[in-house]
């Protein structure tokens, strides 16, 4: 079920929307503001986001370009603003489809499927391999030795830019900004500890590591552990 965020601060618009693409099989969660908006993008990771440009704390086209510093999830811009000019600028920003209120949801969410499609295409099979280690950011599930890893949310994300990046070492600063989203302050030990649950989890530990090899005063990096002797 894809998970939609609708940031629009008109409470009779919100209510209904959240309610008719629910009925359409949307996984809907809201904010009426843009600050709120910008953080259930970075806390919930949503699949998509239906953006209204009159928020009342900031004009959502700066919102846009804040979202976009963090994330590429799809965004379909909804707004009275019908001018062509405004239109470009906005696609040009990083909007991925424009509908012009006042729209019917059964519109709406036919543009939602149609971009989810896009992005679906767009993807293909991205899947990453180290070892027998498999992530798949499509699904986002995990597997080792063909077995499924219950991993949190985060620790997917964690172990996905580890995946993507296998055999390099990636440092700790790095990943909270890139996992975290948290580019200035944050420590060290909020990193520690997810990747001891994750090293759990991938049944080994720090002291006998087998995919996540800490480099001592610089990182971490994820490799596909050796092959066993007779291998």
């Amino acid at each position: 079920m894809p998970s939609v965020l609708l940031i629009e601060d008109d409470a009779p618009i919100r209510t209904s929307l959240t309610r008719s693409l629910r009925d359409r099989g949307h996984a809907v969660s809201s904010a009426s503001t843009a600050l709120d908006g910008l953080r259930s993008v970075v806390e919930d990771r949503p699949d998509l986001i239906v953006l209204d440009l009159g928020l009342p704390d900031m004009d959502g086209a700066d919102l846009l370009r804040m979202v976009r510093a963090v994330s590429r999830v799809p965004v379909i811009v909804a707004t009275a603003r019908d001018g062509e000019a405004e239109m470009v600028r906005l696609l040009d920003a990083g909007a991925d489809d424009y509908v012009v209120k006042p729209y019917s949801a059964a519109q709406l969410d036919a543009r939602i499927r149609a971009v989810l499609r896009r992005v679906d295409t767009g993807r293909a099979d991205t899947s990453l391999t180290v070892g027998t280690l498999r992530v798949d950011p499509g699904t986002r599930e995990a597997t080792l030795d063909g077995a499924a890893l219950d991993l949190t949310p985060r620790e997917f994300d964690l172990l996905h830019y580890l995946a993507a990046r296998a055999g390099q070492v990636v440092t700790k600063r790095e990943l909270l900004t890139e996992v975290w989203r948290i580019p200035y302050g944050g420590t060290d030990k909020t990193v520690d500890v997810h990747l001891s649950w994750l090293r759990r989890k991938l049944g080994e530990t720090a002291q006998r590591p087998r995919h996540l090899q800490t480099v001592r005063g610089v990182g971490v990096r994820l490799t596909a552990p050796p092959a066993a002797p007779g291998e």
